[in-house]
């Protein structure tokens, strides 16, 4: 997640090709059967996410990937892809619970890919080698771009009205809570010393004006 900065272009690849196998498994098992509204929806923020992920992975922000970070995420990808579209199976139509999950998807993509985007000058400035960004949107929390996911997730899930679909943008708050955040704490930390700590000191973790 931290700290890698060679080319892993098979680790990028790997999760591609599994992103490929989720869209071929649901374009012919579930969205030929289940056609309607809902589905529809559902259909296009995964072509969205898709497109979005894969561009920042690729062209935006082509960081290095650790094959452990490449599992976790084809698995993430997984309850994205697939399990998304299952609860929405067993979903009744809401409009409320659609628009809500169009608002909170389009907001936490756009928080998501903004504040990495505005890093990224910085960090390609070879006179910033070794400083701390603190500027754009992660001057609101030293983890902004975990929130934008948190959020476009639940968007997502509310997208199936399906009440269960909660549990995965749950699971992933308490992932960013319990291990990433904390891990990425202490990369940050010992990699940027006091210059981290001072801005830990004045910074939300996660949730601008929160916590």
């Amino acid at each position: 997640m931290y700290g890698i900065h060679r080319k892993t272009t098979s680790a990028k690849i790997f999760i591609l090709v599994i992103q490929i196998i989720y869209l071929l498994a649901i374009s012919l098992f579930i969205f030929p059967h289940f056609d309607n509204f809902m589905m529809e929806n559902i259909d296009l923020m995964i072509w969205i996410t898709f497109l979005r992920l894969n561009a920042m992975m690729f062209f935006w922000l082509p960081r290095g990937i650790s094959w452990k970070e490449a599992i976790g995420n084809s698995l993430a990808f997984g309850l994205y892809y697939i399990g998304f579209p299952l609860l929405a199976i067993f979903g009744d139509i809401d409009p409320v619970m659609i628009i809500s999950g169009w608002i909170l998807f389009i907001a936490g993509a756009l928080i998501n890919t903004t504040s990495e985007l505005l890093r990224k000058p910085f960090k390609d400035d070879q006179k910033n080698k070794g400083k701390l960004y603190t500027g754009g949107l992660f001057k609101y929390a030293i983890h902004i771009n975990y929130f934008g996911d948190v959020i476009w997730v639940l968007g997502f899930a509310l997208t199936t009205c399906n009440w269960w679909s909660l549990i995965i943008p749950l699971f992933l708050l308490c992932m960013f809570v319990f291990n990433y955040i904390p891990n990425a704490d202490k990369y940050l930390q010992k990699h940027y010393g006091q210059s981290f700590i001072e801005y830990r000191r004045h910074t939300k973790k996660l949730i601008p004006f929160i916590w």
